[in-house]
């Protein structure tokens, strides 16, 4: 089991790196990542915030209203977002950033923590003067992004969680206990790894990086209550072969206002989404399928009545 995922994850991401183009050394200054998707779109502004005693590094691409957008465990920038960010960024001002230790924001002396991370979001964005944004996590950024909602409500707009947990039962069972299972050596040669040394970091380094990463789905944690009580609307996608289960999400929608017939009690202002045909990996690579769906989501008003005959 713990293979076959590794396995997985490695496939996805050698997939997502086949579009890359060389690039120059990009250690000692910021620059938008060589990746094909999105090569012919600049940033329109990039570098290193300080933030609550980390260099983090961040793009903002487009203009319009803003939305944030928080990566997966062992992700980066163009791993991530590259098929996503041309596409939002037409009607959009797209902020993507790279969380503690990921990409080219090295790491700090302080415990990875969903907490902590969506603090350095709150403070970049206070760098940058955006005062409020849309939100949007996938897997480990969906973690995030839910504390950003809770820790920093006057700064989400409307949240966005795609494959993301509020609780560590939210997995399911088998996927839950996976994670106490990895180990470095699984990532032996892994795009992961190339991926690491590709940002000057020394191989003696790659250990600690995937023990660190992976801690922080060792410890248990359930923001049910804080969830529940979030004032941003929710959009919540899961695959239906997702590592998430369903009764995890609907809980929440149910909680938001979900669970009835809308046609006699009005549309929530939450929503949900289970997507066929797609797994957690694949969420990124089903994107014609959500992006339509978030899109509507953040720009609708969700206070509208239901349609009628």
């Amino acid at each position: 089991m713990n293979k076959f995922v590794l396995a997985m994850i490695s496939i996805s991401l050698t997939v997502a790196m086949s579009c890359q183009q060389s690039s120059p050394d990009r250690q000692h200054e910021a620059q938008a990542p060589r990746d094909s998707a999105i090569s012919q779109l600049m940033p329109s502004d990039s570098g290193y915030a300080e933030v609550n005693g980390l260099k983090m590094y961040y793009e903002v691409y487009g203009e319009g209203k803003p939305i944030i957008l928080i990566h997966g465990s062992y992700m980066n920038i163009p791993l991530n977002w590259a098929g996503i960010i041309p596409q939002m960024a037409k009607d959009r001002k797209v902020i993507v950033a790279e969380m503690q230790g990921h990409g080219h924001t090295r790491d700090i002396s302080r415990e990875l923590s969903y907490e902590g991370m969506a603090d350095d979001v709150s403070a970049l964005l206070k760098h940058l003067k955006v005062d409020s944004a849309d939100v949007l996590g996938y897997s480990m950024g969906g973690g995030v992004a839910f504390q950003m909602a809770i820790r920093h409500p006057e700064q989400v707009r409307r949240l966005v969680v795609l494959s993301g947990t509020y609780a560590h039962d939210g997995w399911w069972p088998e996927v839950e206990a996976m994670y106490a299972h990895f180990t470095p050596d699984m990532f032996k040669g892994s795009p992961i790894e190339t991926e690491f040394l590709k940002q000057g970091h020394d191989s003696t380094e790659f250990a600690a990086y995937v023990t660190k990463v992976i801690s922080i789905d060792l410890k248990p944690y359930d923001w049910t209550k804080e969830v529940k009580q979030i004032k941003a609307p929710v959009f919540m996608a899961i695959g239906d072969a997702d590592g998430v289960r369903y009764e995890h999400a609907l809980a929440l929608f149910r909680a938001k206002g979900g669970g009835k017939m809308g046609d006699m009690t009005g549309l929530p202002t939450s929503r949900l989404a289970i997507l066929p045909g797609t797994t957690h990996i694949g969420m990124m690579a089903n994107k014609d399928m959500w992006m339509p769906m978030v899109a509507n989501f953040l720009d609708s008003d969700l206070n509208a009545p239901p349609p009628a005959f």
